[in-house]
């Protein structure tokens, strides 16, 4: 194995709640109307310091999609998934944007989120994107 590159962001910043390494700024969020099954998640046009696991159809509140969960490369925590490909016509907008679950995160305040009482089971996605 090779050295570990990480990309240190400066501003307001989303990390890994586990070792801290910075994966997203605050003004990179598309939407924060998003749920998982441990509460809420932020939809990001931009994370770093990432890298994917295979692609696999999953079905969600607002249809099929082609996804990939994506984990922190320093300590291969698992942060959120990537959207690779929407199946439906009215959700091709979130293809290449990235979801950060915030159970899984620190916030650029340090503060972390613990899982919903009433955190879903099934299937994660959008309420009201």
């Amino acid at each position: 194995m090779g050295f570990l590159f990480v990309v240190n962001l400066e501003g307001k910043i989303y990390s890994c709640k586990h070792c801290q390494t910075h994966l997203a700024l605050s003004d990179d969020i598309v939407s924060k109307a998003f749920h998982c099954r441990h509460g809420k998640a932020y939809l990001f046009g931009k994370v770093v310091n990432v890298f994917s696991g295979s692609n696999e159809e999953r079905m969600m509140t607002t249809g099929m999609h082609t996804v990939a969960d994506i984990f922190c490369v320093k300590c291969g925590s698992i942060v959120g998934w990537k959207y690779e490909a929407a199946h439906e016509k009215g959700q091709k907008y979130k293809e290449g944007k990235f979801i950060l679950e915030r159970f899984k995160v620190s916030g650029p305040d340090g503060t972390n989120y613990w899982v919903s009482p009433e955190a879903q089971v099934g299937g994660s996605d959008a309420d009201d994107a």
